[in-house]
């Protein structure tokens, strides 16, 4: 096994991605069998080493629940590797078009593009990495992570790991700060698929389209929960809380706001309360509820609080009774809603990823549409009711990544639905043959007859040709 890629510098980089693309050529296209046996080897390298993962994770966070990362980063990236080998002899096969003319063949084959960047953030250092791996190795491709500085621990094990189950020609790791998320961005990929915030979207969109390289971005965004009259109030708060609470709501497709009934805010804190007090009856010193992954975003979390108000907020932290709402040294903070949430404060003007949860009333449920659709298209948005009508309404007249009616998140955890954003929240999607049909390059091929009728009419002299083509027009 060919491990010669340590520790890559910024100046390596280049001969690095240069060297495995030279290697993806002199190979040619990947078997079946090979593609299986890099899925395979993924997988491995998730469950034998899922024990030492969970725990790295943990150390960077502080505290990050061990079901979270068994459950999120391990067991979905498993998921995805296995749907792949389900499926992937199926996906490969060449499409066969019917006869443009007679006696000529033409195809669809679907050619591996190359080499692949993968750009992994913090908050699913695992899921989103292996997710989109399985899409990569799945249409025979070779890839290069960067995982977050973020991170740590988890990134050098990662690192260390990749070198044990690959060739560092098929699969490698690059290790290091922003600088060199900067600087691999700007690599000749054939693909780069970036995980993160919309601002540092544009940063690698911008740098690979230097090289002309093809991205897919995947960048969250502000994602709404409207909650319809009809709804059931208790099942709402319930399983949006279930999917803010996770992760302590570091996660792209995290509830980002709730546009409640007016008059039913005062109902929502209720439910709200007993959900968290039968879900997290202790919070600071249970090991179930996450730490926000470092000081900045712990800070950045009671600064969008402190701003909202002193605009008129009223704040109600979901705390425990009698511990505090947020603690700087294990960087817990539990649920807080911000109540009567207008447009001049932070919480309403940018991603939160975190715990803390604005709700905004209205009148008419049509205006809560409207106010959806006059902010940049989320990558997600959830709808609680149960008027047929009225869903269908909200799926036809907003536009988001993914819409889930009556529950928030499930559609990521479907492998055979597409994953990505729209606009603003990205571009681009991933998870089964999305995924596959992605990372290829869908080749049309075409065998000519062998009396090449279709060529003639473009053979000159044109005479007899122009006179039939003017009679054909003209009817």
């Amino acid at each position: 096994m060919n491990n010669e890629f340590k520790n890559i510098t910024i100046d390596q980089l280049p001969g690095v991605v240069a060297t495995m693309k030279q290697a993806h050529i002199e190979a040619g296209p990947a078997s079946l069998e090979l593609r299986l046996d890099r899925l395979q080897r993924a997988e491995r390298l998730l469950k034998e080493n899922h024990q030492a993962l969970a725990e790295a994770i943990c150390a960077d966070y502080g505290n990050r629940s061990r079901y979270q990362s068994l459950a999120a980063d391990v067991g979905m990236s498993i998921k995805s590797l296995q749907h792949a080998q389900e499926n992937v002899a199926q996906w490969m096969q060449t499409q066969e078009n019917s006869e443009p003319m007679p006696g000529m063949q033409a195809r669809i084959e679907f050619q591996p593009l190359g080499v692949v960047g993968i750009i992994v953030p913090w908050n699913f250092p695992l899921n989103l990495a292996f997710s989109p791996l399985a899409g990569v190795f799945a249409a025979g491709n070779r890839a290069i992570f960067k995982p977050s500085e973020l991170t740590p621990k988890t990134s050098a094990l990662l690192a260390q790991l990749v070198s044990q189950y690959f060739d560092s020609l098929e699969l490698t790791t690059v290790l290091g700060e922003a600088d060199v998320g900067a600087a691999f961005s700007a690599q000749k990929f054939d693909h780069l698929i970036f995980t993160g915030s919309t601002a540092v979207g544009r940063h690698v969109m911008r740098a690979a389209a230097e090289n002309l390289v093809p991205v897919t971005l995947e960048l969250g965004g502000k994602s709404p929960v409207l909650v319809a009259p009809d709804a059931n109030l208790r099942t709402a708060v319930e399983r949006t809380l279930t999917v803010k609470t996770f992760n302590a709501g570091q996660i792209c497709m995290s509830p980002d706001y709730v546009l409640l009934p007016e008059g039913a805010q005062d109902e929502f804190v209720r439910h709200a309360r007993e959900f968290m007090q039968q879900a997290f009856p202790t919070l600071q010193g249970n090991a179930d509820y996450t730490s926000l992954v470092c000081d900045a975003h712990f800070e950045r979390q009671i600064a969008l609080l402190e701003d909202a108000k002193s605009k008129g907020a009223t704040v109600v932290s979901l705390a425990p009774e009698g511990e505090v709402a947020y603690d700087a040294a294990t960087r817990k903070m539990a649920t807080v809603l911000v109540l009567n949430a207008t447009d001049d404060m932070r919480v309403m003007q940018e991603e939160v990823f975190g715990p803390v949860l604005p709700l905004k009333s209205y009148q008419q449920e049509q205006e809560a549409v409207a106010y959806i659709n006059a902010h940049p298209r989320p990558l997600a948005a959830y709808y609680f009711g149960d008027n047929a009508e009225n869903q269908r309404r909200m799926a036809d007249m907003t536009t988001s990544g993914g819409l889930v009616i009556n529950d928030i998140m499930t559609h990521s955890s479907v492998e055979s639905l597409p994953f990505g954003g729209v606009g603003p929240s990205g571009m681009g999607a991933y998870h089964g043959i999305h995924g596959f049909l992605r990372f290829s390059h869908a080749k049309a091929v075409v065998e000519q007859s062998p009396s090449g009728e279709s060529s003639l009419r473009l053979r000159a002299p044109y005479g007899e040709k122009l006179e039939q083509l003017e009679q054909i027009l003209s009817h």
